[in-house]
């Protein structure tokens, strides 16, 4: 009771009455503590990319992972959401303010739910020039800017003729140099040969 009593200074506290007032103080403390929750702290956003290297075939679909977490905001629909890429060009600007900004481009654009926290970038028919390292980029209400660690992303060929997915010039090049290979073999055991044929020759001869 003597908590009470600090908490509402003047009142008569009975022994019938004590339950009531009980309650009453603990709907006050409630309501003074309520808009502390509801002032906004800074924001604490985990943005992660998984896996941190895919790899996709010609004419695949590929899902780059992005997930949002940030406990004191279980909302995170007024998140602005980019992704771009950085290859040996520089870096290129996919989608900006959670929409697709390339011109004409039906094959890249975010899946996932927002609100959940995937913001997960997907890829249609990829090609060869999709290769590259993908960031996933959130700002946040308070002008904060928080990056993903990156995807690195690598295209094969699709299969050709005989199962082999390099360019055909690289095939060439293998076995211009297997050839070259042989011909310094046969250039080289020449002599060796010719040593060879001598001796079972005076063997013979023997």
């Amino acid at each position: 009771s003597s908590v009470l009593f600090s908490l509402f200074p003047g009142t008569d506290v009975g022994v019938t009455g004590g339950g009531a007032n009980k309650e009453n103080a603990a709907a006050v403390i409630h309501e003074t503590a309520q808009p502390l929750l509801l002032t906004p702290g800074p924001w604490n956003l985990l943005v992660t990319q998984t896996p941190a290297k895919e790899k996709a075939k010609e004419g695949e679909t590929v899902v780059l992972n992005c997930h949002l977490n940030s406990p004191q905001h279980p909302s995170l629909t007024n998140l602005m959401v980019k992704w771009y890429k950085e290859d040996e060009k520089g870096q290129m600007d996919l989608l900006e303010k959670n929409v697709t900004i390339l011109p004409n481009n039906s094959r890249i654009f975010m899946s996932g739910d927002l609100s959940q926290g995937d913001v997960s970038l997907i890829i249609l028919n990829v090609t060869t020039s999709d290769h590259g390292i993908y960031f996933c980029e959130v700002t946040l209400p308070d002008g904060k800017v928080v990056t993903g660690d990156g995807t690195k992303l690598r295209i094969r060929r699709a299969l050709g003729l005989f199962g082999i997915e390099e360019s055909i010039g690289t095939i060439i090049g293998v076995v211009a140099a297997g050839i070259g290979g042989i011909v310094v073999l046969i250039v080289v055991l020449t002599p060796q040969l010719r040593k060879c044929i001598l001796c079972m020759r005076q063997e013979s001869h023997q």
